[in-house]
This record gives C-alpha cells, sequence and structure tokens, in this order.
C-alpha cells in the first residue's frame, strides 16, 4: 500500500489532509449509491407499469402485408403492387390461374389480382376494380376511371420482338370492363379476431365497405388535402396511433376526408 505524503508539512497535517479526503470519498460513495438505488426504483417502475395505448399491428406479418391488399365482402384476398418491381413480383410468383388480373385504363396503375377470383360474383369483381382504380394515376387527377380484368392465360411477359420494361405486360384476348370506377376509399378499425391480435386499421374500397355493412368508417376520395395530413386526420379520427402505416396504404395524390 502507498501513502502520499507532503513533506512541507507535519505530520498532524497530513493526518488531516487524508481524514478530509476521506470524508470526501464517502459522501460521494453514499451519492452513487443513492443514485443507483433510485435508477433501480425508476427501472422498476418502468417494468411495473401498464402499458399505454394499443399494439399496432399483428404480431406476425403475413406475406402479402407488402403490397396494397384488402379482402372483399366475400373473403378473397386482392393484392396490388406499390411499384413497378412489385407489379413484376405479383405477375411472375402470386398470379395463378385461379386468379383475375385487374388494372386501371391509365398509364401509371397497379397491377392487381384477385385471389381465386376467376369465378367471383360481378359484384366482387367491381370491389376489386374500385381497388385497382383507386390506386393509379386517375386518383391524382381527381377522376373516374374505367378498369378491365383478365385471366392468367390472357397476360405474358413475351413477344416476338425484344423484351417488355419492368412493370409492363403483353395483354391479349377480351376484357371484363368496369366502366366509370368512383375513386372512393374507407378507412375503419378492425376489431381483434383473437387474443395474439389487436385492432388495427383498415383502408379498402368505399364498395366493400358498404357490402361488410361497416357503418363506422371514415370516406377518401381525391381532394386538396396533402398525404401526410391526410393520414393523421384519418388516425386522428379513427384513434389510432400509427401514422405511418397510414400512410404506406395510401393512393398517391391528394385526399379530402369525410
Amino acid at each position: 500500500m502507498e501513502i502520499e505524503i507532503d513533506f512541507t508539512k507535519n505530520a498532524q497535517q497530513n493526518a488531516q489532509d487524508y481524514f478530509s479526503r476521506s470524508k470526501k470519498a464517502k459522501h460521494k460513495a453514499e451519492g452513487a449509491e443513492k443514485s443507483i438505488n433510485e435508477l433501480k426504483e425508476a427501472l422498476n417502475g418502468i417494468n411495473a407499469a401498464p402499458k399505454k395505448g394499443r399494439v399496432l399491428r399483428y404480431s406476425k406479418k403475413e406475406w402479402y402485408e407488402k403490397f396494397n391488399w384488402f379482402f372483399t365482402s366475400n373473403s378473397l384476398l386482392a393484392i396490388g403492387g406499390r411499384s413497378a418491381q412489385q407489379n413484376e413480383l405479383i405477375n411472375s410468383k402470386y398470379f395463378l390461374e385461379s386468379d383475375l388480373f385487374f388494372h386501371a385504363d391509365v398509364f401509371g396503375a397497379s397491377v392487381t389480382i384477385l385471389k381465386d377470383g376467376a369465378g367471383a360474383p360481378r359484384e366482387v369483381k367491381e370491389e376489386v376494380a374500385q381497388f385497382a382504380a383507386c390506386y393509379s394515376k386517375a386518383w391524382e387527377e381527381g377522376s373516374a376511371a374505367n378498369v378491365y380484368s383478365l385471366k392468367r392465360d390472357q397476360v405474358s411477359k413475351s413477344k416476338e420482338k425484344g423484351s417488355l420494361g419492368t412493370g409492363s405486360f403483353l395483354l391479349s384476348g377480351e376484357r371484363e370492363w368496369y366502366k366509370n370506377v368512383p375513386l372512393e376509399l374507407a378507412a375503419f378499425m378492425e376489431e381483434k379476431v383473437h387474443e395474439a391480435t389487436t385492432e388495427k386499421a383498415m383502408i379498402l374500397p368505399l364498395s366493400s365497405c358498404k357490402a361488410l355493412g361497416i357503418s363506422n368508417y371514415v370516406r377518401i376520395s381525391p381532394g386538396n388535402t396533402k398525404k401526410s395530413d391526410a393520414a393523421k386526420l384519418i388516425a386522428k379520427r379513427l384513434g389510432y396511433e400509427d401514422i405511418d402505416y397510414i400512410m404506406q396504404h395510401l393512393p398517391a395524390g391528394s385526399f379530402s376526408i369525410k
């Protein structure tokens, strides 16, 4: 053990210095111990406190949630691409013989697929046509859109000369048309289906919302409110906290919220 001694001071003065140092060290140790105890209490309080708000999403994300999607009034799944790359992915991986292909008759639109929709009734296909119309450039123009549907064997990526660009397809045969489709969506809160899930916001065609008999919804159409403000307003009216989630599921453009 090493002890420092100041030779300019006598023994009593050196002893007094060490006594003062020990008192300061003791106070520091007591202060540190107090801070540690206060931190422990704060952490215990956080762990014990009930969590405020609700969990915003399912704990398990389904494969189709990376796309625009909804379930029709007869529980069929419809998915739509958010980009040209997603349009390609949907066509190559998820478009099967039993499905239907929907596309708004404008340049710049989401490829929308109704899973197991080849035999779907007309009113259900009209729901998907409205979804396809809303997620197209028609929304930015604020007008209705014409939409068509095709079967798997009518949609191809090959042609005689050259190759088609990303998100472009070769279409053939007779199309089923849905004329002057109104651009209207609805947002509402989906209820819990079991203990592992919680409520979350759903955005789907207004026609589906009405067919399902849902009355407590927010009506969304083209307007003058920018997307970020529209998402905040929808979240507030639904009592939902995840504004980013709503932003991701809205079309490009501006909005009117009713």
